[in-house]
């Protein structure tokens, strides 16, 4: 039987998927196109995913294909310089296009013993106490899967089988994105997209490096039916609404459509089956954060759900994922609706956002609005503790290194600075480095295999009183 079957191949599929073959896990993916699409929805990975990536050594392989840009001006595209000194070591975002990091996940999962089929559209689920029986368009007989988990999108055939709540509002406003030639002088283009802008924030034309435009345009109302996508009429009338002109639009590559539709999954978990990504929540893409809450909610459980099938998990351990990542998506949610209200051209909204403007002067309100937007702000509810405690901790410096080259296996580790702590009846789950950094002010910590801090401190009997709760019983 398969450890695990993932429903969707995209970067939420992909990154759970690399993360449980980590752990030594059998993963199908099952996805239903048979080719990668062509669109491009994202355009950046944040702070947390590049950590992310750097804390598994895919980090150079991303860099290598990406410009590094400023991690100002994201909050409702309020250009405001980055904070200084933020609390990373990666202070930037990354530009890379969702087709790039959709094909190097894939490549990375794959490379790391991932079964990858493609043209495999899951029609049915039913589950059982030893697992679930996953249906396949066309094939003869069900799959068979300890665990599923649905990162089949915002339009989950997943979360629908399983008759999971989607409650949020539907789409309101709508932008057409797309990629096309123009034959207007790059001089006019630019000038005229700046004219507008100063009114409409949600209209712009980006140069791509062949030459041609990336252009983002409000539609005309909602359509019926958004699966359909735009047609290069619809570019040009919308262009000549706003600007005046439709800049000699021609020649598309990919038209699409996005909406600002916010729901979030009632539960993330239904006994062996769960939701990841855009099936566990859709909001607006302002600020760029959809692929990368994605990622995120996959480096949550990937290991979560490897100890629940190796058989270590303490109670609760797979239901923190929901009681994690629920909140996180719900902040999501709830930033991306105010900077779609910011980003109205109607009078009372441009107040508000020359007001938040002149508040994002001010270093805490800025750094606040970054953290948040690049996801470096989280903190997990562990409970009492330091102020450490259930945050991530960043690529701190070692006497003998640094410490994300030391998180690549994806397990536990104890950093003691001390060299007086054991973790014995965990060596199976947790490493111990004994090392020193100028940059952490605490004796000893203990991460989780997700970098977010599950203990800080320098007695022996706290730290074992803290095992048992994220790497279960000590081993005989």
């Amino acid at each position: 039987m398969t450890d695990v079957i993932i429903a969707g191949g995209g970067p939420t599929g992909m990154m759970l998927a690399a993360e449980l073959r980590l752990q030594g896990l059998h993963v199908l993916v099952l996805e239903k196109d048979t080719e990668p699409p062509k669109f491009v929805r994202s355009l950046g990975l944040h702070v947390r995913s590049i950590e992310v990536l750097d804390q598994r050594g895919m980090l150079e392989r991303f860099l290598a294909h990406g410009t590094r840009y400023p991690t100002g001006g994201f909050f409702a595209a309020i250009h405001k310089p980055a904070p200084e000194r933020l609390d990373t070591a990666h202070p930037y975002v990354l530009g890379i296009p969702q087709t790039t990091t959709d094909r190097l996940l894939a490549e990375y999962a794959a490379e790391v013993g991932v079964e990858i089929r493609t043209g495999c559209e899951v029609t049915g689920l039913s589950q059982d106490d030893d697992g679930v029986a996953v249906e396949v368009a066309g094939a003869d007989a069900p799959l068979r899967a300890r665990y599923l988990v649905g990162c089949d999108g915002g339009r989950s055939t997943v979360r629908k089988l399983l008759g999971v709540d989607f409650p949020g509002e539907p789409t309101r406003v709508e932008t057409l994105v797309g990629e096309l030639e123009v034959t207007a002088p790059a001089e006019e283009v630019q000038e005229r997209m700046a004219e507008v802008r100063k009114t409409v924030v949600r209209f712009g034309l980006g140069p791509l490096e062949d030459g041609g435009y990336r252009v983002v345009v409000p539609a005309d109302g909602v359509t019926e039916d958004r699966s359909v996508p735009p047609t290069i009429e619809d570019f040009r009338k919308q262009l000549r609404a706003y600007a005046g002109t439709d800049f000699g639009a021609h020649s598309p590559r990919w038209l699409s459509r996005f909406g600002d539709a916010t729901r979030l999954a009632e539960r993330y978990r239904v006994g062996r089956v769960l939701l990841a990504g855009d099936a566990a929540h859709i909001h607006p893409p302002v600020g760029g954060q959809g692929l990368n809450l994605g990622l995120q909610d996959a480096f949550n459980l990937g290991w979560k759900l490897a100890a629940q099938v190796r058989g270590w998990a303490p109670e609760g351990l797979l239901d923190s994922y929901h009681a994690e990542r629920h909140p996180v998506a719900a902040d999501v949610l709830e930033n991306t609706r105010a900077q779609m209200v910011l980003l109205d051209p109607a009078p009372g909204p441009r107040s508000v956002r020359n007001l938040l403007s002149e508040l994002m002067e001010f270093d805490e309100v800025s750094r606040y609005l970054t953290e948040k937007i690049t996801a470096i702000g989280v903190r997990y509810d562990f409970g009492e503790g330091p102020e450490l405690l259930g945050r991530r901790l960043r690529d701190v410096p070692l006497k003998g290194g640094r410490l994300y080259e030391l998180t690549r296996a994806g397990r536990g580790l104890l950093l003691d600075q001390t060299g007086r702590l054991s973790v014995a009846g965990w060596q199976d789950r947790v490493d111990v480095v004994v090392d020193v950094s100028e940059e952490l002010d605490v004796p000893a910590v203990l991460l989780r295999p997700d970098g977010h801090v599950a203990w800080a401190g320098e007695d022996q009997r706290d730290l074992l009183e803290h095992l048992p709760r994220w790497f279960g019983a000590a081993a005989g």
